[in-house]
Order: structure tokens, then sequence, then C-alpha cells
């Protein structure tokens, strides 16, 4: 057996055939991979240019924060009434909110101490329609009714008996109730307890975030029916106390 080298130089080299043929074979590699990226480029191009041409999309955000797109195509069914957070803010408020609205009201009103006076009155005031606060506001002032209270020492107490709608109005509600009035004058304490009916009108308004019900005190009226005073060494409160018809 012949060794390898007593062969030719020449037999050791690769055939010319199969050389071209390892061209020919990355040559269409090279073309398939410049067909696959220029496929993947004209698309793009032609993807940048449809969303080139498309409008521009308008998004309106209403008052209550909801966000929608203008002109959008809606899906599904198309329905005859369509309800909308805008539409469902501005539903009627229920008698239940009324005597709530009114219950707020008397309380911040009524009741008050030296230091808390300016917030109750002011949030009492905020209740109010304009007119009506604007004149309740003239009163205040005219009669000095803060400094009085900061001056005696005055403290209300307020409690609530019974809240009525009367019948054949749209927002009045008739209310009862004690009103406990502590003052200091030279050292002394005398406490005023008078039984009031209070009249509430209200008006309805647009619900925000400050008043939820959409409620507002459009008339107050106070007329008292029953007062006392005690002056005596003992003081107490009769707001808790039970009624006749509760003892028996």
């Amino acid at each position: 057996m012949k060794s390898s080298a007593s062969r030719p130089e020449i037999t050791s080299y690769t055939k010319y055939y199969e050389h071209d043929g390892m061209l020919r074979a990355y040559a269409n590699r090279a073309m398939l991979l410049a067909m696959i990226f220029g496929l993947i480029a004209m698309t793009s191009l032609g993807f940048a240019i449809y969303v080139r041409l498309q409008p521009p999309t308008v998004i309106r955000v209403d008052k209550s924060g909801d966000a929608t797109v203008v002109g959008a195509a809606k899906h599904g069914p198309t329905r005859l009434f369509e309800f909308s957070a805008e539409a469902a803010s501005e539903a009627a408020p229920t008698d239940l909110e009324g005597r709530a609205r009114v219950k707020e009201f008397l309380e911040q009103y009524l009741s008050y101490t030296p230091d808390s006076v300016d917030s109750n009155l002011s949030d009492a005031l905020n209740m109010m329609s304009v007119n009506l606060r604007t004149y309740t506001l003239g009163q205040l002032r005219d009669a000095n009714t803060v400094g009085n209270i900061k001056d005696n020492h005055i403290i209300s107490d307020f409690a609530i008996r019974s809240i009525d709608h009367i019948k054949n109005t749209p927002w009045t509600y008739l209310v009862f109730g004690v009103k406990e009035i502590h003052e200091v004058h030279k050292g002394t304490e005398t406490t005023d307890r008078i039984v009031g009916r209070y009249t509430v009108r209200l008006v309805e308004d647009r619900r925000t975030v400050d008043n939820p019900s959409g409620l507002l005190v459009a008339e107050y009226r106070e007329q008292q029916m029953v007062g006392d005073r005690e002056t005596g060494l003992l003081q107490h409160s009769d707001l808790e106390m039970p009624s006749a018809d509760q003892q028996q």
C-alpha cells in the first residue's frame, strides 16, 4: 500500500465543481435573506404610511372623569336609549336625602361652642342658596352673633325630635327640636331650654363632590313653642331625657 506522501500534490485540492457549488449555495442563501429583509422593510414602510394617513385620536374627558374616544365606532346592537354616568349622577334626590340634608343643616346651624362656632356657621351657610346665604350672613353681622357667642361663652346643644315632610310640597320639612343654651355671665351659668318648630325648604341643584345630594336650603324659619330658664345651683340637661309617652 502506497503512502500518501507518494501521491501527487494536485490530488489534495478540492474539485472545481465542488467549490463552485459551495459559492452558488452561499449566493442563494444571501439572495433569500435579502428577499426576506426586503419584504419586511416594504411591510414596515406600508404600515408606517397607513398609520400616518389615519386621523388623529381625540379623547374627550367629561367633568365626572370618564374618558371617551371621539368618533370611535360602537360595537354591539344599537340601543334606543343609553344612560351615561353623567345622567345617573343627575338623578333626582330622594326623600331620605332630603331628611338627611335638613338634619345636617340644623345640627350645624343650631349646635356650637365658642371654639366651633366659626366652622359650624360656615358649613351651615355653605348649605344655603346664594340669596338666603347673603341675607343670613347680613343678619349675623348686624347682630354680632359670633362675637356674642365667644364673649359670653355660649354653648348651644340641639336635639331633633321629629322630621316630617309637609304634604303637597316638594321639599319642605317641619322639624321639632329642643335647643339648650348654656351661658356664663359674671361666673353664673344660666340655661335656656327652648322647644322650637323649624320649617326648612330645600331646592334642587347639581350634585357635586361637596354637595352629593344636590339639595340646598332655600328657606328657614324658627318658631319658639316652649321655653324655660334655670339659674339654680344644680344644672342638668333634659335633651336626652325620654318623653312622657316613652316613659309609659
